[in-house]
């Protein structure tokens, strides 16, 4: 494929990520760069440090079978490229001659498994290469442990000469400490050549995408080595081991930023914070805390220990104990816990509290009420300074539909009042202990719906001496 003319190398940059591999030692029926990490599909982590580069083409190449799922989660720009058989990656990076059949510049090649690649790293390799315009540039990395990695053998001068794969290489060139990243620059022109010389004869017959450093180096051309000192970067992902791998590294990443930006971790090796996540300033997280989603949370709160949160709004100054807390707003001042479970609709106003094994669900506790222990509040309004009595009931759900029940200001309601919704309580309004709430109660009135008390003389005595007969 001959390069057109309207722009020169190092002036138009095209990203092209690998994507296509089938990923069977992850043994799962989802494509294997859908896997999430840290709340993000792998590849979304892939796709977003390339395009922190500006590249003016976005490339990624699919198996036919999985790509409308991945090209869901990439960037509106992506022009997917299938690669009808899995045939290497050489044989995947030619699939994409056709729809760059014009472009002329730089190609940026990186593979959509390998989640820890950094915008830094890609930034850095795309100055040297445009420093030095070489054929190639390729990131590489001294590694303690090379195992499983392409090794970068150099020539007498010190200068790149090939890849060796690790089922291909000697004793020798397993000793090798300097590995293949998996990501490289190629202008384009001396790329598509290269490409058509790639032969299948390695132990896995496929199209190596490595051959290529060699095919260009013994061509007299010049290929660089840009070294980074983050092996983490390499890191690529075969299966559910690799996974949990790079989940902690970039869960520490994370958490690193934010405690860089003014939040304290107490113990982040049991904290777990996705990537979507704002936390504000002088937020303290007690361990066994999860942070999820979308979830924003203020300054100056104090969330866990043992606290599930996602994709809620917490504000300022909240404290959040040992309770989950799922697609609910929490108002500054609130106290939750322990053993609180929020779900979707929940909505604290300020200073409200809700206590010990209470569930509120679709419903809205007005500013400074209570609702301390043992009760579930669904579909609710409850007015501000109102107390809950412990174990109260909201009895929403007839078995066909969901019906509201309005708890006015300053009420104060008994243990075990049970709300048979629809019903009202008005304003400064009390219930008895023990009430089945049937009706409307006015404001400033005691609402209480219980059976009569009776009690039957000597009938406990008579009951014992019976069980003593017997025994």
């Amino acid at each position: 494929m001959e390069a057109a003319e309207n722009e020169g190398p190092g002036q138009a940059l095209a990203v092209v990520i690998l994507a296509a591999g089938l990923g069977t030692r992850m043994k799962s029926k989802t494509a294997k760069v859908l896997h999430r990490i840290c709340g993000r599909p792998m590849i979304s982590w892939v796709s977003g440090a390339a395009q922190a580069v500006s590249p003016q083409r976005f490339l990624v190449v699919l198996a036919p079978d999985l790509a409308d799922a991945v090209h869901q989660v990439l960037p509106q720009n992506t022009e997917a490229v299938l690669q009808a058989q899995q045939l290497g990656t050489g044989d995947a990076l030619r699939a994409t001659a056709a729809a760059l059949e014009w472009f002329a510049g730089d190609l940026l090649v990186m593979n959509g498994d390998a989640p820890l690649i950094t915008a830094a790293a890609l930034q850095g390799l795309l100055n040297a290469h445009r420093q030095a315009l070489p054929a190639c540039t390729m990131l590489t990395v001294e590694a303690g442990d090379p195992s499983g990695y392409g090794r970068i053998c150099r020539d007498a001068d010190g200068r790149v000469a090939r890849i060796v794969e690790e089922r291909d290489a000697n004793l020798a060139e397993k000793n090798i400490c300097e590995i293949n990243a998996g990501v490289y620059i190629f202008n384009a022109g001396a790329l598509w050549p290269a490409l058509e010389q790639l032969e299948t004869g390695n132990s896995q017959g496929e199209f190596y995408l490595t051959d290529v450093v060699e095919i260009l180096a013994s061509d007299g051309q010049a290929v660089l080595a840009h070294e980074i000192d983050d092996p983490a970067v390499v890191l690529g992902v075969n299966s559910r081991k690799d996974l949990a791998a790079a989940e902690r590294v970039m869960q520490r990443r994370i958490l690193d930023r934010h405690m860089i930006e003014g939040v304290t971790v107490r113990d982040p090796s049991c904290t777990y914070v996705e990537a979507d996540v704002k936390i504000g300033r002088d937020t303290l997280l007690e361990p066994m805390t999860m942070l999820a989603g979308n979830t924003q949370i203020g300054e100056d709160c104090v969330i866990g220990p043992a606290a599930r949160v996602a994709d809620s709004v917490i504000d300022d100054g909240v404290t959040l104990v040992a309770s989950y807390v799922l697609g609910a707003k929490i108002a500054s001042g609130c106290s939750v816990g322990p053993f609180a479970y929020l779900r979707p609709g929940a909505r604290l106003l300020q200073a409200a509290k809700v206590g010990t094994f209470v569930e509120i669900k679709n419903s809205v506790v007005g500013e400074a009420a209570k609702v301390p222990h043992l009760s579930y509040i669904g579909d609710a309004e409850i007015g501000s300074r109102t107390n809950i009595g412990a174990g109260n009931i909201t009895a929403n759900y007839d078995g066909l539909s969901k019906f509201r029940t309005v708890v006015g200001s300053g009420v104060h309601t008994g243990a075990d009042t049970v709300f048979v919704a629809p019903v009202a309580v008005g304003d400064g309004a009390m219930t008895g202990a023990g009430s089945v709430i049937t009706g409307d109660v006015p404001a400033e009135a005691l609402g209480i719906a219980r059976a009569k008390q009776k009690n039957i003389e000597g009938y406990a005595r008579e009951k014992f001496a019976s069980r003593e007969e017997k025994d």
